[in-house]
């Protein structure tokens, strides 16, 4: 996929979107071809950092104790729910709902990891939130910065993968290489590559999708891979 046909298609993502009153985000929309998904070794679950960041601040969360919790509020994690809490949130549904709705990223203590599957699981499972349990004495701030610059590039019970390669405020060679390396892990993650790629577009939020390349991509992608 050249990158001349992804930096038209950014072009053309804004051109065909209003300007809104808030900050949209660029979105890549991949469409999947001949892709079971019915085969565990076909789901796609990756964590792809990107070059140029999210364009957008990650809210954090951290569901811990002791050193862990002193750690998170030492880096700057405003929101630290202990255990009290979380048993004070398995009979409070809507404040649950709404801690939730509030993180973007959750950290925990690891022996406090079933305590939330119970508490918090059929809420944040389906949202893709589950916390990363880390150890007490783990590198907080180089967690933070790299969370600050990945995204979650994941199949779910469609072929389709979409996720969030910057904002409108960026620029789009700043797109672009966000949107590369989205794709370069796709290439090498799908079983044939560019091959199992019917389409891709880059779209804004409340804008109309652009489709990458038109025919060009599909003729380069029944190759698979090279």
């Amino acid at each position: 996929m050249e990158q001349k046909h992804v930096q038209e298609a950014i072009k053309q993502a804004r051109e065909n979107s209003k300007k809104r009153n808030f900050s949209q985000t660029f979105d890549l929309v991949v469409s999947l071809k001949d892709f079971d998904l019915s085969k565990p070794e076909n789901k796609v679950k990756e964590e792809v950092v990107l070059p140029a960041g999210r364009g957008k601040p990650v809210r954090i969360g951290a569901i811990a104790e002791g050193e862990l919790a002193e750690n998170a509020k030492k880096s700057g994690i405003e929101i630290i729910v202990s255990k009290a809490d979380l048993q004070k949130l398995q009979d409070d549904k809507k404040s649950a709902k709404k801690l939730v709705n509030q993180v973007d990223v959750f950290i925990a203590s690891p022996d406090l990891m079933a305590d939330i599957g119970k508490t918090l699981g059929p809420l944040l499972g389906p949202r893709d939130k589950m916390p990363k349990p880390l150890p007490p004495t783990a590198p907080l701030e180089a967690f933070i910065q790299r969370t600050h610059k990945v995204v979650n590039v994941r199949t779910r019970d469609q072929p389709i993968i979409q996720c969030l390669v910057g904002t409108e405020a960026m620029k789009d060679e700043e797109i672009c290489q966000n949107l590369m390396a989205v794709l370069t892990v796709l290439e090498n993650k799908l079983p044939k590559g560019l091959g199992n790629i019917k389409a891709a577009y880059v779209k804004l939020t409340m804008g109309k999708p652009a489709l990458i390349g038109g025919s060009k991509i599909k003729a380069d992608s029944k190759g698979g891979k090279e």
